[in-house]
């Protein structure tokens, strides 16, 4: 058998500087979700979207030469053209400004809604799990006493009381809206207020505030923001619904929805009235929607490589 001579095996040169270096770059919580919400391709289709119908609700009705409020009886439901690009409704008014008018207003409600939902929401199921015992038991069952009023019925009384309006919307909205993020962040501190490092805050002699604002709400900030993310597209959906009704915001102003209800009496002849208003409030319902499913993967720490 042929020896193998010893001088053709030789050590691998080790480099212990190399040793030391951390093979994958430490990334920040946030940073980590950002880059893997970048590759949900689905979600980043929804952000460009909605960045887009934003944008045009600034400035499309600025740089037009129509202003959405002024009628014209002899241009009345005119198809769309090149100096009507959605056509004219039927008062004459140019379809394609008061949809970018109509974009502030439906946004506007669904944004106001969704950040009161928040706001209220947090600041009560956090209260409320954190305290516990009689509280939590007295705070939950007013929460289910407004949950179990039907909230088309207290949009009514509130319309009486308060007469139709942009605020009226974003109130009767938000009586019973924040009721689910309350019940979602008292679920989560009930879980997180005997971990060790809660325990360990309050023994050191934290009071419950800053235990809510130092460490509670760092760590359930990912369904919070899941949760008001979908909340939108429920609100600027139920907006059109109160349109539909009749209930929504009063003339001249323009919104989806009331745009929607008034291209459903001449959608036989005039369909592009209808068309426009009802295209936008899909498309806007899939961008937060997807936009919402991206986070909730972004966020979920299994997912996590």
């Amino acid at each position: 058998m042929q020896q193998i001579p010893k001088d053709m095996f030789e050590p691998a040169a080790v480099d212990h500087s190399e040793a030391e270096k951390i093979s994958k770059k430490n990334l920040s919580f946030w940073t980590d979700v950002f880059l893997r919400f970048k590759e949900n391709k689905l979600a980043m289709c929804g952000l460009v979207v909605l960045i887009l119908i934003a944008l045009m609700a600034i400035f499309a009705p600025v740089f037009s030469s129509h202003e959405y409020q002024t009628t014209d009886l002899t241009n009345t439901n005119k198809p769309p053209s090149a100096e009507h690009w959605f056509g004219t409704d039927d008062l004459g008014r140019d379809v394609f400004v008061r949809t970018w008018v109509g974009a502030r207003i439906s946004l506007t409600i669904g944004l106001a809604a969704a950040l009161i939902d928040v706001l209220i929401g947090v600041i009560w199921g956090a209260i409320s799990g954190i305290r516990g015992g009689r509280t939590d038991e007295i705070m939950m069952r007013i929460a289910d006493i407004l949950w179990a009023i039907p909230s088309l019925l207290m949009t009514i009384l509130l319309l009486v009381v308060m007469g139709k309006g942009l605020i009226t919307m974003i109130v009767a909205m938000v009586i019973t809206g924040w009721i689910n993020m309350a019940r979602i962040v008292r679920g989560q501190v009930l879980q997180l207020k005997n971990q060790e490092f809660v325990l360990a805050s309050r023994t050191l002699g934290a009071k419950n505030s800053r235990i809510i604002r130092k460490h509670l709400l760092p760590n359930i900030m990912s369904p919070i923001l899941v949760t008001m993310t979908l909340t939108v597209p429920t609100a600027i959906f139920y907006e059109a619904f109160l349109s539909y009704l009749g209930l929504g915001v009063p003339q001249p102003l323009a919104s989806w929805g009331t745009m929607a209800t008034d291209g459903v009496q001449g959608l036989e002849y005039y369909p592009w009235r209808l068309f426009f208003p009802a295209t936008f409030i899909c498309l806007t319902m899939f961008a937060f929607n997807v936009i919402g499913d991206g986070l909730r993967d972004a966020l979920d720490p299994k997912l996590r490589k």
